[in-house]
């Protein structure tokens, strides 16, 4: 067999112009040294990777490196949903870090080259067909998160999120490593249609522990990238730690890049014999323990770090109906990996929608602050206010957050498709639960402040431009919830 491989540069197009953009950030900031101008340069990036992951998206399905039938690097509809959104997010990211950039508390170039780095991972991690792929993909996409956590100058609490967030980072890593090398050991291949394709041929390989142990070691790995119960600890405290638009992409794009992770692996590669059960207990432990521990919060980012850990028990439902022989059927299968997806990328635009809201309250450097310190908000800003109410109202699935509303109706029909009426009732139950944190802090907003209550000053105009465009992705996404369930489901 030849060893000598074509490569399809149309299907790394996206991946080109993420990469690309990272190089001209660092180009620029060394050679213009103006921050305007690179950050301009990542902007413009962004949107170039935006365009190119629709225009190759839309051209149907496009591999490469491939040995025979298997290929390493997969360009499809869904691939081309997850790349431009990373795009958007980085983008978004970008305009609600003008504030702090002009601040001079992180450094220009760095900044913008890592975001630019870490969103080369989430395209690759879209397309990756392989564990290697995916692995190293999923890593590119989170390394560069470390040093943003920590990149603001003189704060020890961004210093000991990051840290934190490295230290349970390399060990959730270590354990998808060697989930893959024991998944190899049985299975001999790591492109994952092979291994799906092997399981499926070889029943009597799930009765081998080494089997058992190689999938609940990848299962557990990725659990920690989207801040799964009982691996979560991790994240409130980075979250609070991190400057305000870093926590933002963490709580979107790293989030989204996890579960894809998970979405690749479930789908194609493990048994759902053995991942049903796992995923069933692992939503339901991560969206009670999330939404129980949020009603206790005062503090704005804690808040919003619980309720994200709340949303990914949500994410995580419709894969619990593989657990029973019902949702093993290949409709009802196709309709819970559809509803995973189409749930990461609703609660991905309201997510980002309220943490712009909250950069826009709060002063360039500041930290989210508590609760209390938002009480009267809406009334001293009301675009502002309306806004951040929209988002967290779409959080806790009332109308009119459409969109929310849509994507909690999606993950309930998946379930009830798939025979899993109790994990049904859990996400309802946990629905209603979540309503009183979501409300307390919309009512808060507009509730009466004291007389001294200082004026929030006027966001900055890229904050409010990104604000804007995240709550009409929200509303547009909300009215229109079945074409992004048709771009989940390619």
């Amino acid at each position: 067999m030849s060893v000598v491989q074509s490569v399809d540069s149309v299907a790394l197009l996206p991946a080109y112009l993420a990469a690309g953009t990272a190089v001209l950030v660092l180009l620029t900031d060394l050679l213009v040294a103006r921050a305007a101008a690179t950050v301009a340069v990542a902007a413009a990036g962004s949107v170039a990777t935006a365009l190119g992951c629709a225009v190759v998206g839309a051209g149907g399905e496009r591999s490469t490196f491939c040995v025979g039938a298997d290929c390493s690097y997969v360009f499809g509809g869904r691939a081309a949903l997850v790349g431009a959104l990373f795009a958007l997010l980085t983008l978004g990211v970008l305009a609600l870090s003008g504030p702090l950039l002009r601040a001079g508390k992180s450094p220009v170039g760095e900044y913008c080259f890592l975001l630019a780095c870490s969103m080369t991972g989430g395209v690759v991690l879209g397309a990756a067909g392989d564990l290697i792929t995916l692995i190293v993909a999923l890593e590119t996409l989170t390394l560069p998160l470390y040093v943003l956590v920590g990149l603001r100058r003189g704060s020890l609490a961004s210093a000991e999120a990051a840290v934190t967030f490295f230290v349970v980072s390399v060990v959730a890593t270590t354990l998808t490593l060697l989930g893959a090398a024991l998944l190899y050991a049985v299975t001999g291949g790591l492109h994952l249609g092979r291994v799906g394709a092997l399981f499926a041929e070889r029943p009597d390989l799930l009765d081998v522990p080494l089997t058992t142990a190689a999938v609940a070691l990848v299962l557990l790995g990725l659990a920690f990238k989207v801040a799964a119960v009982p691996f979560h600890a991790w994240a409130p405290a980075t979250y609070d730690g991190a400057p305000l638009p870093v926590a933002a992409y963490l709580s979107t794009a790293s989030k989204l890049g996890g579960v894809v992770a998970l979405l690749a692996v479930v789908q194609r590669a493990l048994p759902a014999e053995v991942t049903g059960p796992v995923l069933a207990g692992l939503a339901v432990l991560t969206m009670t323990v999330g939404n129980l521990v949020a009603l206790r919060q005062r503090r704005a980012v804690r808040l919003l770090a619980w309720s994200s850990v709340a949303q990914a028990g949500y994410i995580l439902a419709p894969l619990g109906a593989l657990a029973l022989a019902a949702g093993r059927a290949a409709d009802a299968r196709a309709a819970a990996y559809a509803a995973a997806v189409a749930y990461a990328v609703f609660f991905v635009v309201l997510e980002l929608a309220a943490f712009a809201a909250l950069v826009a309250l709060r002063p360039a450097d500041a930290d989210g602050g508590t609760l209390v310190e938002l009480r009267g908000a809406a009334r001293r800003r009301p675009w502002v206010g309306a806004a951040f109410a929209l988002a967290l109202i779409g959080l806790a699935g009332l109308p009119p957050g459409l969109a929310g509303l849509f994507a909690k109706v999606t993950v309930v029909r998946a379930l009830l498709d798939g025979g899993a009426a109790w994990l049904a009732l859990v996400v309802a139950v946990n629905a209603v639960i979540g309503l009183a944190y979501y409300l307390r802090v919309a009512a808060l907003l507009y509730a009466p402040a004291a007389d001294a209550a200082p004026v929030p000053a006027r966001p900055a105009g890229t904050v409010a431009v990104a604000l804007a465009a995240a709550t009409a992705v929200a509303l547009v996404v909300g009215f229109a919830p079945q074409l992004v369930l048709d771009l989940a489901a390619r």
